[in-house]
């Protein structure tokens, strides 16, 4: 700091204006009064190492910086990370949605495949079982036929057999089924 200030003041006494003879170290000249205001200035900031003082706080700003780039990056990163784990998941989800509705596809037509056949095989059985009644029906028929003709034809017999026999005849005709009956049942 002396050197400094030797180097300073041996500039000003080897200055222009104190070789043209102008006093320059006189308190009436504002230039020689305004340049003792910025050493004694500068030499204040030197005495209370304000210098000093701001390159830490400018070290301390660059650091808390650096620390703040480098928590971004590690964001970054970590983001970056995250995302490419999101894109294989969409991607996987994506993949078995796909193999989802192939699945349900398949089992759509599998499932109607087996509902033609079960319809099918419901058709035929209810097509036995319509013509199965038909022939019911149709055997109650004939035999509903069959028992109404007998009772016409023991009626009509009756008649006939009551206009033509006689008491006698009919009395021997019992005496007759009776004995029949009989050696049937014994």
């Amino acid at each position: 700091m002396r050197l400094t200030f030797s180097a300073f003041v041996a500039g000003l006494v080897a200055s222009p204006a104190f070789a043209a003879g102008d006093v320059f170290f006189s308190l009436q000249n504002t230039d020689f009064i305004v340049t003792l205001a910025f050493i004694l200035f500068i030499g204040v900031l030197f005495y209370f190492k304000v210098p000093s003082v701001i390159a830490g706080m400018l070290d301390k700003r660059a650091d808390g910086i650096k620390s703040e780039l480098d928590e971004a990056r590690a964001l970054r990163e970590e983001a970056q990370t995250l995302l490419a784990s999101y894109e294989r998941k969409q991607q996987d989800v994506k993949d078995q949605a796909d193999r989802i509705v192939t699945s349900a596809k398949a089992e759509a037509t599998e499932a109607a495949t087996q509902a033609r056949v079960d319809l099918d095989k419901s058709i035929t059985r209810r097509i036995a079982a319509a013509e199965e009644q038909i022939t019911s029906a149709q055997d109650a028929a004939v035999k509903e036929v069959r028992d109404q003709a007998i009772v016409i034809a023991i009626a009509a017999a009756k008649d006939v057999i009551a206009k033509n026999m006689s008491a006698a005849e009919g009395n021997a005709l019992i005496d007759s089924a009776i004995a029949e009956v009989d050696a049937k049942l014994h």
